[in-house]
């Protein structure tokens, strides 16, 4: 990742936090492994912040003031830092998809983010918020796609995703829409090359995710995170152990799922029984 010498504070408010942060930890003659050992984090995690890889948080902002005697300096710098355009629960999670190298995604119910179509987000959007103003429906569809096109940067991470046979099912927004997003499903993963997906069948029975959403994010110099999501709540878990729990269940689920040769067989199927009048 960039080192924190490289990134210029006066870019956005996250450079700034970075920058402050480096500043006091070295007026304090603390190495990023020490200040880590004494908030109970890594120096890798501390080097995050720095360079402005990792959104701050209020809880981390509070113990570093109180190491570095700052006074509530970092808190209010992560109250401006802390500003996203994604949903405050997956803010942290869609910053660190950008430095992704692989993902693995597991979802039961939806077309995974990254893999969606406009009309098929549109639809989804509207069903999760049906009271919000239009421009708000198409604001995050917007950014959604603005997530897609991360997969066609050179970049960009390897996405392996897995979904459940209820997802081709679940019509979204009518026959044209499903139709349209699940032919592009197929043509994404026949043709892209970073792309790899799967079903898991309704006859493989429960998975080891059957909770919800799940996926995993690997990064070439930072330790692996896991993220879960149900209904207007997510979380982002970077706890080695958990991450690991949730390696191997999408071990398992991979395991039982069609494979890419016969799951592209059943999604080109599923499309075509999407017949619009």
């Amino acid at each position: 990742m960039t080192q924190a010498k490289d990134v210029d504070p006066y870019v956005s408010p996250r450079s700034f936090y970075g920058a402050e942060l480096r500043r006091l930890r070295e007026e304090n003659r603390l190495s990023q492994e020490q200040l880590g050992e004494r908030v109970f984090c890594s120096g890798a995690y501390i080097g995050q912040f720095e360079a402005a890889k990792r959104r701050p948080q209020q809880d981390m902002s509070r113990l570093l003031d109180g190491v570095l005697g700052s006074g509530e300096h970092l808190q209010r710098l992560c109250r401006l830092a802390q500003e996203s355009k994604h949903p405050e629960y997956f803010a942290d999670a869609a910053e660190l998809e950008k430095e992704a190298l692989t993902i693995s995604a597991y979802t039961p119910m939806l077309i995974p983010g990254l893999l969606q179509t406009e009309a098929y987000a549109r639809g989804i959007t509207r069903a999760a918020q049906p009271f919000a103003a239009d421009e708000v429906v198409e604001r995050h569809v917007a950014v959604r796609m603005e997530r897609a096109r991360r997969l066609d940067d050179p970049s960009g991470p390897e996405l392996w995703a897995i979904v459940h046979e209820a997802v081709l099912r679940v019509a979204v927004d009518g026959a044209a829409v499903m139709r349209e997003q699940l032919e592009q499903l197929v043509e994404q993963a026949r043709d892209h090359h970073r792309v790899m997906v799967q079903v898991l069948p309704f006859a493989a029975g429960p998975p080891p995710l059957a909770h919800g959403m799940a996926l995993v994010m690997t990064f070439a110099d930072a330790p692996a995170v896991a993220y879960t999501e149900s209904a207007h709540s997510g979380q982002l878990i970077d706890e080695p152990a958990l991450v690991t729990k949730f390696q191997k269940s999408y071990d398992l689920v991979r395991a039982a799922a069609l494979s890419p040769k016969a799951s592209l067989s059943l999604i080109a199927s599923a499309a075509k029984d999407y017949t619009t009048p």
